[in-house]
């Protein structure tokens, strides 16, 4: 079972999220769409930790906030994920922190208000930096939803197939017809507005007035200047870790780290090697060659 990618949304989308798409067993994924398509198992974000508390005693679980530009994530970690809740315990607020997690939902029996959160696997302090190409990333991510849901919308009977032959991939797809299949009213403005507030964080407004109507580069990862060299160096350091068994993916971090390749860097990468065939998960966190 492959690990599933780790979607770039602002904290505003995600949280506008009321759709949840759940698996029917443990080897079966369950998903949240966002109001723009995106289908939600895993995210990476970044943005400023303002908070931590204990919602416990002993501090076997904790509730954190994050923030960017958009909105605040909430974050619950517990005893499943200790590294993780014992890091953000120990993290100064407020300091800029990237997260991979997965989805976490709640409703409420009495209202069935569904409520959207996450759970992290994996934590760790960034630079201001790494904070504005995420949110550069993210920013180009939510325009090609915008992209794809606009259109879907001229389509007779929008279907995820002809979204594919345009050139988006088949989760977008997907996700798009779903969200258009359940969200009544979909405001583009207020995803537009969004981005441009994102971007006035760490672009001129004269810059960001175009990004909508142009084409925008998509921005490379921090520390990367060739993500195809960058693909090769962590492919040698699978092939030189792997055994009969694969090699863990922790493993693959720290071994990338001395040379310094970034985690984020390297989690990118290996969403898209498993995206080319040239590596795959047989068991969830494990990673072998093809």
């Amino acid at each position: 079972m492959r690990r599933e990618t780790a979607w770039r949304v602002f904290a505003g989308e995600y949280l506008d999220s009321t759709l949840e798409i759940k698996g029917d067993g443990a080897k079966t994924p369950s998903y949240v769409v966002t109001p723009l398509g995106a289908k939600v198992n895993r995210l990476f974000i970044v943005g400023v930790l303002t908070d931590v508390e204990n919602i416990v005693e002993g501090g076997d679980f904790i509730r954190a906030h994050l923030s960017d530009p958009t909105g605040v994530f909430t974050i619950y970690s517990g005893q499943f994920q200790k590294e993780v809740t014992e890091k953000l315990s120990t993290i100064e607020v407020p300091s800029f922190v990237a997260l991979v997690g997965k989805i976490r939902t709640y409703t409420p029996e009495d209202s069935g208000t569904l409520y959207v959160s996450i759970r992290p696997e994996t934590v760790y302090e960034v630079s201001a930096k790494i904070r504005d190409n995420w949110i550069l990333e993210t920013a180009w991510r939510t325009k090609e939803r915008i992209e794809a849901f606009l259109e879907a919308t001229k389509m007779n009977e929008p279907n995820a197939r002809e979204l594919e032959k345009l050139g988006y991939s088949r989760a977008l797809s997907q996700g798009v017809i779903a969200a258009i299949n359940h969200y009544p009213m979909i405001s583009v403005d207020r995803y537009i507005d969004m981005i441009q507030d994102a971007l006035a964080y760490i672009k001129p407004m004269e810059e960001e007035e175009g990004f909508i109507e142009t084409e925008v580069e998509k921005p490379k990862d921090e520390g990367a200047k060739d993500s195809n060299e960058v693909e090769e160096k962590i492919l040698e350091v699978i092939r030189g870790e792997e055994g009969e068994d694969g090699v863990s993916w922790e493993t693959i971090i720290e071994r990338c780290k001395t040379k310094g390749i970034k985690p984020e860097v390297v989690e990118e990468a290996l969403n898209s090697l498993m995206d080319k065939g040239l590596i795959y998960e047989p068991v969830l966190g494990i990673i072998r060659t093809t």
